[in-house]
Order: C-alpha cells, then sequence, then structure tokens
C-alpha cells in the first residue's frame, strides 16, 4: 500500500502505543508541521522518538497511536482532570501530514470519544482547545459533533508565542455525527 496516496479507511484504528513503533512515531512527528500546534517539540531523532514513547506516549493515562494498517501514522489523546474536575477531559491529536484532509482523524475522534467515556465513566465533557489559526482542527471537531463554547483571547502558549484560542466541547449525552 502507498501510504502516500492509498488510505482503505476499514484499515484506520486507534490502539495504546507500543515501543515497537518508535520509527512510525518518528516518520511524522520529525515534522514540523504535524507538530505545529502541539505543545511538545518536533522530534529529532530515533532515539529520542522511542525515549518519548517508553516517557510520555506509553504511560499516559489515555493517548492512542491512530493507525492505517497497523503503521501509526498519528496519536489522540485524552487526559481527564483531576480532583473536582475530573469530569472534564482534554483531547488532542496530531497526524502525519501526509494523511491530512483524508478524514482520518474526524473517523480517530469519532472512535476515541465513545471508547473514552467508556473507560473514564466520570468524565461527562470533553474539552478541545484549538489555536484560532487552526482550521484543520476547528473542523474536525466541528464534524465530530463539538460545539463550539468560545473565543479565548491570549489564552494559550505554544512556541514561543501566546495565542488564541477556541473552546470546544463534546458532552457525554451529545450524538457523533
Amino acid at each position: 500500500m502507498n501510504y502516500k496516496t492509498d488510505v482503505n479507511f476499514t484499515e484506520v484504528s486507534i490502539r495504546p502505543f507500543a515501543v515497537t513503533d518508535a520509527d512510525d512515531f518518528f516518520s511524522w512527528a520529525c515534522d514540523d508541521n504535524a507538530t505545529r500546534y502541539l505543545r511538545w517539540n518536533t522530534i529529532n531523532n530515533k532515539a529520542e522518538a522511542l525515549k518519548y514513547l517508553k516517557e510520555v506516549a506509553i504511560p499516559h493515562p489515555w493517548r492512542r497511536s491512530i493507525c492505517c494498517a497497523d503503521k501509526s501514522i498519528g496519536y489522540i489523546s485524552l487526559r481527564p482532570e483531576s480532583g473536582s474536575d475530573h469530569h472534564r477531559a482534554h483531547i488532542s491529536y496530531a497526524i502525519s501530514s501526509k494523511f491530512w484532509g483524508r478524514g482520518i482523524m474526524t473517523s480517530a475522534v469519532k472512535m476515541a470519544i465513545p471508547m473514552a467515556f467508556r473507560e473514564f465513566p466520570h468524565v461527562v465533557r470533553i474539552e478541545g482547545l484549538v489555536e484560532d489559526e487552526n482550521k484543520a482542527s476547528k473542523k474536525v471537531l466541528e464534524k465530530v459533533g463539538f460545539k463550539k463554547e468560545g473565543y479565548l483571547r491570549k489564552y494559550g502558549f505554544n512556541k514561543g508565542k501566546v495565542v488564541d484560542m477556541i473552546m470546544y466541547s463534546f458532552l457525554s449525552t451529545d450524538v457523533l455525527k
């Protein structure tokens, strides 16, 4: 299969990361385009990719590899809050720029939402904070059924600058589109 041009959507899945994903993970995590809106920096070498998987991705409460034919092409992550905010979780995601514009991220988010609500039954709200200029990510959340709640001026900090953010939410009672 040519991953750049041929995508069989029946082969798109999400699963926990494994150390054996290091090469695939590095192949997209080294791309500044793919990591542009992420809070973590672009991965510079395979050793760094393996370290990130072992120390961050695998022990994370809910970080999954987005796969096409079991090849890791991105990630999706949900992080439940703690204490009195344990009813909320935050979603984040990224995908190889080779796969942009094909609906794969929308499919992955649609797969992840019910899984997350099952695995974290105390979570009733999933929040997505998106940089205002990230049109593709806003489109993904809107296609899935997230509701736009507000514009947060100078709310986030990413890659050395303070940025405007848009708040989206999806409730456990909402219906996936």
